[in-house]
């Protein structure tokens, strides 16, 4: 198993964010957390990551606890949060160089090869004599994305990744994050049932900090129950 979660809590004050939360998820699987804003999605993912402590439980990513991996473990990790952290000053080609930099690729040679790759591979190729500044968002959350893929981790967290996009960039960014999913594991929070059913081989629902369902994504929809379920998420 790739990803153990086990028993965790979170607790901001008063306010139960995560809430005796445990999933196991295998590599090579697309999984989407889908919820109402303030379920406890982006805390999850979060913890999961290692970045965020917990009150309890544990979170052990390849057989190692996250609290005890460090950037070596982290760096098999890629992470999309919902508000895209780019420097905008930076043009689209030098910040993919300094991030593949961050990440131990060294010299010259090996990280233009690396960012040429991953600029084709996210559809950047157009834009990607720019600044960051002057991108649309469909483009800048190409540039998210790409480096977030760029090291080519075993676990891709995505919080928010289609938020604002219109239809022909949903498109896009959707085959994007499916074709990753093809060999990689991918978590991703929304609170859109259309991403989910575009994009996820798994739903876990998640409701003031716990998980209310947890299934394959077509024994759902066999049952006619993903609209019926979200339905009663949001109420």
């Amino acid at each position: 198993m790739l990803l153990e979660v086990r028993n965790i809590t979170k607790t901001y004050g008063p306010q139960k964010a995560l809430d005796n939360v445990s999933l196991d998820i295998p590599r090579g699987q697309v999984v989407g957390l889908l919820g109402p804003n303030g379920a406890g999605k982006s805390t999850l993912m979060r913890s999961i990551l290692g970045y965020l402590p917990t009150d309890g439980g544990t979170v052990t990513f390849d057989g190692m606890d996250v609290r005890d991996g460090g950037d070596g473990l982290r760096s098999r990790m890629g992470y999309l949060p919902e508000h895209n952290p780019l420097y905008r000053e930076m043009y689209v080609r030098e910040f993919l160089d300094f991030i593949a930099d961050l990440h131990g690729i060294k010299g010259r040679q090996a990280r233009n090869a690396k960012v040429e790759e991953i600029v084709t591979r996210v559809g950047l190729t157009p834009e990607a004599h720019k600044r960051i500044a002057a991108l649309s968002k469909g483009y800048r959350q190409r540039v998210g994305l790409a480096q977030a893929i760029l090291h080519d981790p075993e676990l891709l967290i995505l919080d928010e990744p289609t938020s604002g996009l219109d239809p022909l960039q949903l498109k896009d960014i959707r085959a994007l994050i499916r074709s990753f999913g093809e060999n990689r594991t991918v978590i991703l929070s929304t609170h859109i049932m259309q991403e989910v059913e575009a994009m996820c081989d798994r739903v876990i629902m998640i409701k003031q900090g716990r998980i209310v369902e947890d299934a394959p994504l077509d024994d759902l929809i066999a049952k006619g129950g993903l609209e019926e379920a979200f339905n009663a998420l949001a109420g």
